[in-house]
């Protein structure tokens, strides 16, 4: 039995084309990720914000995270510690959300205001292709508020599916939420993913805080 190689995958790149076209319209878009589907708009872009916000349902002052395709571009939209970075460096890409000090590009419809902004750099290579073409988009799941998490693009609901320009079917996601961790302050504000491991390096990072 041979193993999978990416000759075996299908050309997404229409596909992927498509979408990033959408959110450079404005329009929301539904992507793939390593723990659940993500409702995907221009976090740049209060405007493309704020229809996600409507789109969900969800609270303006509940913020929603940012998405990027790499560590690299966590550097050009934050202002991290260097407790911050190497942290990043050793769990993303990954199911971790990173909680850092927004930089000036960063809207205020993203983070409710406040002075820091929770970043994904997801581990799958749909979601970061997406990523690369769009730059940083809305990290949040592709659900109504209060509604459980999509893992499959076939449970989302109507409302979604009418509300966004694109859907990208990367097939059925793990289902589990991502860490969120504040680094600098060592607090974790919500166990998921790779949680055991991120206690073991807060408490004995390799560099000084």
């Amino acid at each position: 039995m041979t193993a999978d190689t990416s000759d075996d995958r299908p050309d997404r790149s229409d596909e992927l084309r498509a979408a990033a076209a959408a959110v450079e319209r404005g329009d929301p878009v539904v992507y793939p990720t390593e723990t659940v589907y993500g409702l995907g708009a221009d976090a740049l872009d209060s405007d493309a914000v704020e229809r996600v916000f409507d789109l969900k349902g969800r609270d303006r002052s509940k913020p929603l995270s940012l998405g990027v395709a790499s560590v690299d571009a966590v550097l050009r939209y934050t202002r991290p510690t260097e407790l911050t970075v190497a942290f990043a460096r050793a769990f993303l890409p990954g199911p971790v959300t990173v909680v850092v000090e927004r930089g000036d590009r960063v809207p205020d419809a993203l983070t409710a205001g406040r002075d820091r902004v929770g970043i994904r750099v997801p581990d799958h290579d749909l979601a970061r292709a997406l990523l690369s073409e769009t730059g940083p988009l809305t990290a949040t799941s592709a659900n109504v508020s209060g509604t459980g998490s999509v893992t499959d693009p076939s449970e989302l609901s109507d409302r979604i599916r009418e509300g966004v320009a694109a859907v990208i079917d990367g097939g059925e996601a793990p289902g589990t939420e991502s860490t969120v961790v504040d680094p600098d302050s060592g607090t974790i504000h919500r166990r998921g993913a790779m949680a055991g491991a991120i206690e073991a390096w807060l408490a004995d990072p390799p560099v000084d805080g």
